[in-house]
């Protein structure tokens, strides 16, 4: 499933044009990159939370030359699903 499925089903639900609900899409999408850039804890009821967590920086190994590269620490995202996102996966 990707964005337009998404915008799709939104269109169906809702019963609106099909640009209305890719910009609907659309502006949910931004809004948790947007608090996720800012440092934000983003979360949304029955899915989840959407988080960022500094990774430490490491040396790691070219795979194709075997030189040693070091790369520096970086904010990562990081998705906790919620409980009921979990019971709903299982059955």
């Amino acid at each position: 499933m990707n964005k337009q499925d998404i915008a799709e089903k939104v269109h169906n639900v809702l019963g609106t044009t099909k640009a209305d609900a890719e910009r609907a899409v659309e502006a949910r999408m931004e809004a948790i990159v947007s608090g996720l850039k800012q440092g934000e804890d983003v979360s949304i009821a029955g899915l989840g939370i959407f988080k960022t967590k500094m990774r430490a920086a490491r040396t790691a190994r070219n795979p194709r030359t075997g030189e040693s590269v070091n790369v520096p620490s970086m904010r990562v995202p990081k998705f906790q699903a919620a409980k009921a996102l979990k019971e709903a996966v299982r059955s």
